[in-house]
């Protein structure tokens, strides 16, 4: 609720005299409640955001204009803003009272992103639903998280209507797996080593009871292998099993683990950047 306060003067003679102070209150009439479909994120996310704007005035309220400050925040310089999410071309959905509406509202997609000439019927209700993107940043670390404001203005309000959603960044790893060979050319009963790099990306560290397993079938088969893990020797039936028949390799259950990533942000653009959770398994064998 808006409140408002007026006085008056009276001036008589050369003399002057004020009344009492008079209060107002202005009823609101419009309401508005921003909520993301889903409220965590990871890296490039699309995010589904819902606008519903209640009118619960006689009067229906046209010409309105929605703000949606994409998470903007201010870099420790002070004087640069950044945006951690991107407006998707193309994703607004516009409905009054339920009934989607053929004509989109216009849309600037900023950052800030605005949507004009929106209107609210009387006793009635609008809605708006469209997707952003996360974008480089965004931060990702563990607890981190992205708050960002929507506000209703214009079309005769006497003051904007805003409300605002947080979303969290995912807690848990993000594991992707590579895989090379040395020597590439090897003679018969020569020796190579596998090495597989597995890269967590994610802010929250692969543990034992995640069970992350690496399976691998050498073909050909080898013979006399050994294995290392981050440069610890492995024991076959402990950390490890090998079927030399059909050169099938696994890792056990809890034996393998990768730190979590780590990341940086640039001071003058406040783009992250993700430092990789690293974690190194090496299998050597003769062909």
């Amino acid at each position: 609720m808006a409140t408002f306060t007026n006085q008056a003067t009276l001036s008589y003679n050369g003399n002057t005299t004020t009344s009492n102070i008079t209060t107002g209150e202005i009823l609101e009439v419009l309401t508005v409640t921003k909520t993301a479909v889903v409220n965590t994120y990871s890296a490039n996310d699309r995010i589904t955001y819902v606008i519903s704007i209640v009118n619960s005035g006689a009067t229906a309220l046209n010409g309105l204009t929605v703000t949606d400050d994409l998470g903007g925040y201010e870099l420790p310089d002070g004087t640069t803003r950044v945006y951690p999410l991107t407006y998707e071309p193309n994703s607004i959905q516009y409905y009054i009272s339920g009934v989607r509406q053929a004509a989109a509202p216009s849309v600037t997609a900023g950052p800030p992103i605005t949507f004009g000439g929106i209107s609210v019927p009387a006793g009635g209700n609008t809605t708006l639903i469209y997707e952003a993107r996360v974008n480089q940043n965004a931060p990702l670390a563990a607890d981190s998280s992205i708050t960002n404001r929507a506000a209703v203005s214009g079309g005769g309000l006497a003051t904007p209507v805003a409300d605002v959603e947080e979303i969290f960044a995912t807690n848990e790893p993000l594991l992707t797996i590579s895989k090379s060979l040395n020597p590439t050319t090897v003679t018969e009963n020569g020796q190579v080593t596998y090495t597989f790099v597995i890269q967590n990306a994610g802010n929250a560290p692969a543990t034992a009871t995640d069970n992350v397993i690496v399976t691998d079938v050498f073909n050909p088969a080898l013979s006399s292998i050994s294995a290392t893990f981050n440069g610890t020797t492995w024991t076959e039936g402990t950390h490890y099993t090998y079927d030399a028949l059909t050169g099938t390799f696994s890792a056990l259950p809890g034996q393998i683990t990768v730190p979590a990533a780590t990341y940086t942000q640039d001071t003058s653009t406040g783009a992250w950047t993700t430092n990789p959770g690293v974690s190194i398994l090496t299998v050597t064998g003769t062909i």
